[in-house]
């Protein structure tokens, strides 16, 4: 399974992922669900999948290869003037590559098994940074001040935690721990999201790749935090107000 979560704060936007795509005993592997293409100066884009893996690589694919190679039927996510065409052009992608699983000659009857969704972030020279979540169908919604972070995966157990915690005015580095608190408790909770945890830091009007980096099982911040956390909230569950019976 996955948790991928995309966040907007004032100063630009942060993604995370996990890295986990199987569970079990003796069947476990993991793969990069955090993808981005950058032109300097021009634009900064980061997708972040969810769902069938041969259908998220697929989708990824196509980009990749549309952009070396455009034409009118099949365009490159660089040749998008605006975020909203880029994030049209990703829905298409990702409907076409669901259909083809399909009945052959209606392109239905898949179901949900190649079902997969994107998160898509970034910014182009013109314009703000934006984020969309792309549905199976090809269509999107786009994050707000009402819904400033979209999740995909195992989204229950972090959600929670995101909606009490979220400051738009908060720091590219209280937005990480707060997103590590939330991939945390979705790790102890459901065994098919595992570290590593892929980060990306994306700065309002840079127009340029931002901090990448990653996050192993063994990490001693990541440790520290998630020991801490559990501290706390035994703490907060202390200091409540007794429950009494009568």
């Amino acid at each position: 399974m996955t948790y991928c979560v995309g966040m907007q704060i004032d100063k630009g936007l942060v993604f995370m992922s996990d890295t986990r795509t199987n569970s079990g005993v003796d069947n476990i592997s993991s793969f990069k669900k955090m993808h981005s293409w950058d032109v300097e100066g021009d634009r900064s884009l980061t997708l972040l999948t969810a769902g069938n893996l041969a259908t998220t690589q697929a989708v990824i694919g196509l980009l990749d290869e549309r952009s070396k190679q455009p034409s009118e039927r099949d365009p490159s996510i660089f040749a998008a003037k605006s975020m909203f065409q880029v994030a049209t052009l990703v829905g298409e992608t990702l409907k076409e590559v669901i259909a083809k699983h399909g009945h052959p000659q209606t392109g239905k009857g898949a179901g949900t098994k190649f079902n997969a969704t994107i998160i898509l972030g970034g910014q182009i020279a013109g314009g703000e940074s934006r984020l969309f979540l792309i549905y199976p169908e090809g269509n999107f919604i786009e994050a707000g001040a009402d819904t400033p972070f979209f999740q995909v995966g195992e989204t229950k157990y972090g959600r929670p935690i995101l909606v009490r915690a979220y400051d738009a005015s908060m720091s590219f580095e209280e937005a990480i721990k707060l997103l590590l608190v939330s991939f945390d408790s979705t790790i102890k909770a459901n065994l098919s999201v595992s570290p590593p945890i892929d980060v990306h830091v994306y700065q309002q009007d840079s127009l340029k790749g931002g901090r990448k980096f990653r996050i192993e099982a063994d990490d001693s911040y990541f440790s520290e935090l998630s020991n801490a956390w559990g501290i706390g909230l035994r703490e907060a569950l202390r200091g409540l107000a007794p429950f009494n019976f009568d």
